[in-house]
């Protein structure tokens, strides 16, 4: 059980963004392509898991002081340092195992992957601003590696689009962080290279972030690609309210102060996010251009 929890499995969703160009290019009935992404799913989710246990080792004094991550396994003495690492190198080879048997190509992204999440535990996530950004290529990283697994060419406005997206959520995950230091009056913010009065302005750049996000769907629902790949695309057009609603819902939880862990999980587990993602799958099947047929 503490290997488990260890192991972030919940965090896993993450590594469901493998699927996004298989189903942003209307490939999900191809079972050659679900086959190879289920392997580089199950590649990441070892390599993700790997990365969690060297960002724990990294973090071990830092997570003490914090009032939530001080309960982790490995912070609070459950599982041993030495132990960690052993484990965390047969994670990686086992990664790096089905990688190489997807393609060569996938198996470099997933090395850069692992490269640059060791990179970002040692040194740049101690650069503000710069971490958000890493944080914001890890997200992109596993579109492209489904990309690539899949033997699907990525479009510019999926690309563009998870940028913003997920640059958004980097920042609440910042934003949010620094004010569970603030509750605590911690210093360990200045770890992470910010300061509490950091924090209004993580929040402009987060929602500033979100709202570019949203323009480039608009723009990308009214493109010439959505008029051929839908039946009707005036209706799928009602999946930006949908969404806006979504980004404006996330950051005003964020000021709440309740999001209390990583933006994802904490929206994956909320009513009024499964609401908003249950909308929008409806609005987009309807669009679908393989409705009625």
């Amino acid at each position: 059980m503490v290997w488990i929890k260890q192991l972030r499995i919940h965090q896993w969703l993450k590594n469901l963004l493998v699927f996004a160009p298989l189903l942003a290019a209307h490939q999900a009935a191809d079972h050659d392509r679900i086959g190879k992404l289920l392997l580089a799913f199950l590649a990441f989710n070892l390599a993700a898991s790997s990365v969690y246990l060297i960002n724990d080792i990294t973090d071990i004094q830092s997570d003490r002081a914090h009032p939530t991550k001080k309960n982790r396994p490995i912070a609070a003495g459950l599982i041993s340092a030495k132990t960690a690492i052993l484990f965390t190198a047969i994670l990686v080879l086992l990664a790096l195992s089905i990688g190489s048997a997807i393609s060569w190509a996938f198996e470099g992204w997933l090395f850069g992957y692992l490269v640059l999440t060791f990179a970002y535990s040692n040194w740049l996530k101690k650069i503000a601003l710069v971490d958000v950004i890493v944080l914001t290529a890890f997200y992109l990283l596993r579109i492209i590696a489904g990309g690539t697994a899949s033997q699907i060419p990525l479009s510019f406005w999926l690309q563009a689009f998870a940028i913003f997206l997920f640059l958004s959520l980097a920042f609440a995950k910042r934003f949010t962080e620094l004010q569970t230091y603030e509750e605590e009056q911690s210093a360990a913010s200045s770890q992470r290279g910010y300061e509490i009065s950091d924090a209004p302005n993580l929040k402009i750049m987060g929602i500033a972030s979100g709202y570019a996000a949203i323009v480039i769907l608009a723009l990308y629902l009214d493109s010439a690609t959505v008029q051929q790949i839908y039946v009707n695309p005036k209706l799928i057009w009602l999946v930006v309210p949908v969404f806006t609603y979504w980004i404006n819902w996330i950051w005003l939880e964020a000021g709440r102060g309740n999001m209390h862990e990583d933006p994802i999980v904490f929206a994956v587990r909320r009513r009024e996010s499964q609401i908003s993602g249950i909308l929008f799958l409806i609005i987009i099947l309807v669009s679908d251009m393989r409705i009625g047929y």
